[in-house]
């Protein structure tokens, strides 16, 4: 019972948890705009935040923070600052082209760097799809109804699996993405796409709140 308990949970955490959003499309951002291993860091922030509202959607605390028009506004309004810098961030970047051609030419090089473990901490706790998606998961399935305490860490341990599979998995996609193209005007014409997508997904996050 426990593993079939187990199964439905990720049947349902991954394609909500995994679905577009303001963490998962900056990945996928960051990975087309700087590559991999640049983003590792970035990375590192999405998957450490969002653990971070994992335990607070289990612990209670999420629903009495949301709950206070002043904390969700002001979180609110973290996230929508950091993402409009990120997508612009994004959408200025030079192309993994130029990034190639000035590797060369130190002097040359661009100021350009991906966003930091810092900022990928920070947009994740204020993600509001985030306390959305997790909060939803986590109330509506039970792995071990017979002890509270299990449940709940059987339920962590799970959901954090999922957080680290699908934000790697946004941040590969980007950089393979990007390593198909070899057109700079083709590259900064994906990082604006990936820009426009990320207000996007701050528009449908706020909406959806409203």
């Amino acid at each position: 019972m426990v593993i079939e308990n187990l199964l439905l949970l990720w049947l349902a955490a991954l394609p909500l948890m995994g679905s577009p959003g303001p963490a998962t499309i900056s990945l996928a951002a960051s990975g087309s705009a700087f590559g991999i291993r640049p983003s590792l860091g970035y990375l590192g922030g999405i998957i450490i935040g969002t653990t971070a509202v994992l335990l607070l959607v289990a612990t209670g605390i999420a629903t009495a923070l949301l709950a206070h028009p002043i904390a969700g506004q002001v979180l609110t309004g973290i996230a929508a600052i950091y993402i409009l810098y990120l997508a612009w961030k994004i959408a200025t970047a030079p192309t993994r082209l130029a990034h190639a051609t000035a590797s060369k030419s130190p002097e040359t090089t661009p100021e350009a760097k991906a966003p930091d473990f810092r900022g990928g901490v920070m947009l994740a706790i204020a993600n509001p799809k985030a306390f959305a998606a997790i909060g939803a998961v986590y109330a509506a399935h039970a792995i071990a109804p017979h002890s509270l305490w299990l449940d709940n860490a059987l339920k962590i341990a799970a959901l954090a699996l999922v957080i680290v599979l699908v934000n790697s998995l946004w941040l590969v996609f980007g950089a393979g993405f990007a390593r198909l193209l070899s057109d700079p005007r083709m590259g900064r014409l994906i990082n604006i796409l990936f820009a426009v997508l990320l207000v996007a997904s701050l528009a449908m996050a706020l909406l959806s709140l409203s």
